[in-house]
């Protein structure tokens, strides 16, 4: 049993989370196939509402997609090659040396990390791979980075969890005992209005926080500053480099 509470900071906004939440490239799934021993299953670990799931599904037979939230699994799309799970990161339930790979899309600062790492050694098969990523604020253009930037920092510094931390420092820190392998770059791109952006912000967790503590929503105290910066202007092109930390199991 981990020994790691969890941290339950997604489920009341599952479904914004769902709809703003940016897809990940094409490319980067086909270099997680490329590296990857196998192509016959893999586990997708807090999968949230699937989003990393689904692009799987195009080099892997069967995605197992778990998330302790079953309010997520909930909002994940139905597909026909993926097996959603309500499980813990450090408890899959999968049987031992049974994937391929396991990947990781904007999750592993909320492990039990020595637990996590347990669990992988445990269910990948040998020469299996492991690939966890983060991406941290968007990049739109000075003027509105400097607003959600003052929002992230300001406003919501108080709400977030401590773990952020490893999602600011781009998971450099982050303890990782795997067979180090580089990973090419990688960037979100969307266009997006400003409406996709702000709900993009309150799927926060500390978008929640703040609102539980306050009972009021946050955006309103940008809102002015943020349409001002963001103009006359139906869509703006949206970037979010990833931060990856991809492993081989010995």
């Amino acid at each position: 049993m981990s020994s790691l509470k969890f941290e339950d900071n997604f489920s009341r906004q599952a479904d914004v989370y769902a709809r703003y939440r940016p897809q990940y490239p094409a490319a980067l799934y086909e270099w997680i196939a490329s590296i990857a021993p196998g192509h016959d299953r893999v586990w997708d670990c807090g999968t949230g509402s699937g989003q990393a799931a689904i692009g799987l599904t195009a080099y892997f037979d069967q995605v197992i997609a778990t998330d302790p939230s079953a309010q997520q699994i909930a909002n994940a799309p139905p597909h026909p090659q993926i097996e959603y799970r309500v499980a813990r990161a450090e408890e899959s339930g999968l049987a031992d040396h049974s994937v391929d790979a396991i990947t990781v899309a904007l999750a592993l600062h909320w492990f039990d990390l020595d637990q996590f790492y347990t669990e992988v050694r445990r269910v990948l098969k040998p020469d299996g791979i492991i690939v966890a990523w983060t991406y941290y604020l968007p990049e739109i253009a000075p003027e509105i980075d400097r607003v959600i930037e003052r929002y992230d920092a300001a406003i919501l510094r108080e709400y977030w969890s401590p773990r952020i931390q490893l999602l600011r420092d781009k998971y450099r820190s982050v303890p990782f005992p795997f067979h180090e392998l580089a990973a090419p770059e990688f960037v979100i791109e969307r266009h997006w209005t400003l409406v996709d952006l702000i709900g993009y912000l309150r799927s926060w967790s500390g978008t929640q926080a703040y609102r539980d503590a306050h009972d009021t929503d946050p955006i309103e105290l940008i809102q002015a500053d943020l349409t001002a910066a963001w103009g006359d202007v139906e869509q703006r092109q949206i970037r979010w480099p990833l931060f990856i930390r991809a492993g081989r199991h010995d």
